[in-house]
């Protein structure tokens, strides 16, 4: 089966051009154009809006797209299926992910990894948690890290108990004590992550029965450290967010205690390839070995 046409309509929407689909893929712009072309007049009808903003799906396009995908995964996996009986490790692996994860595991992850099986490629997709859901639901990612308990209909494995701290300017007065009650937050200026990636701190805060303050709200974790520590609120963070960079911050435990389940989410059944399956074996090991 020829899918360059399907594989060339995934690259063009997810850089939303014409021109980094062409790049990304080796091709010219007009190679690109003219396949998009053979491919919409090859269906009956558009299935891009171009514009001076970009490339987007028309309707048609996005009922589409999931069919799409499931091609290209199908090859994708066909081909793993084959290297590895042949013996060889290979093909090319699909991961979404969030900052901490993308910042403080995956690196060390991959390069150990790489050294067993060099064949293997990888692909990141970094967002919030509600972009990992979205790019696992219509097929984007082959893998994703997300967080416990959830609703996505795939396999899961736990990885990891990681605690939530308080975050406080340094000259805060709850920074003078060895732990932060829950309860104190609510009385400060609060800086939130979206409402589509709060699932953290809105747990912990409903646990202790206080609703925030939310004076500022953003999508960059690290941004609310900075804001923090220009003494514009508090918040609630992830430790393994923390790690390394929590200058110019007090961080405390919460009381009562908070904590995030970390996990990894693979497609249930014959849908995960060899090497997504062996990747995510090994994360969960590597997982193990360095907590």
């Amino acid at each position: 089966m020829d899918t360059k046409k399907y594989e060339v309509l995934e690259r063009i929407v997810e850089f939303s051009s014409l021109t980094r689909a062409a790049e990304e893929l080796g091709m010219t712009q007009s190679g690109v154009s003219h396949i998009l072309s053979a491919l919409e007049q090859e269906l009956g009808f558009p299935l891009l809006r171009r514009s001076r903003v970009g490339a987007r799906l028309t309707g048609e396009g996005e009922r589409l797209m999931p069919y799409v995908r499931s091609i290209l995964r199908s090859e994708e996996q066909l081909l793993q299926a084959a290297a590895e009986m042949r013996g060889l490790s290979a093909g090319t692996v699909r991961i979404g992910t969030f900052t901490s994860v993308a910042v403080h595991w995956l690196p060390g992850m991959l390069r150990e990894f790489q050294t067993l099986y060099p064949r293997v490629e990888f692909k990141l997709f970094n967002g919030d948690y509600h972009d990992v859901d979205r790019w696992l639901t219509d097929g984007s990612a082959d893998v994703g890290f997300i967080t416990l308990p959830t609703e996505l209909r795939c396999e899961t494995i736990a990885l990891r108990e990681d605690p939530l701290l308080a975050v406080l300017p340094r000259d805060h007065p709850l920074a003078k004590l060895p732990v932060c009650p829950v309860a104190a937050v609510a009385a400060e200026p609060f800086i939130s992550l979206l409402s589509t990636s709060d699932d953290d701190a809105r747990r912990a805060l409903l646990a202790a029965g206080v609703r925030p303050n939310v004076r500022f709200t953003t999508k960059d974790d690290y941004a609310i450290i900075a804001m923090v520590a220009k003494g514009l609120g508090v918040s609630i963070m992830p430790q393994l967010l923390l790690s390394g960079r929590s200058e110019g911050v007090a961080v405390r435990p919460l009381d009562p205690p908070g904590r995030r389940t970390l996990a990894l989410a693979i497609p249930a059944g014959e849908r995960a390839g060899p090497a997504t399956r062996k990747f995510a074996q090994f994360a969960a090991e590597w997982v193990a070995k360095n907590q």
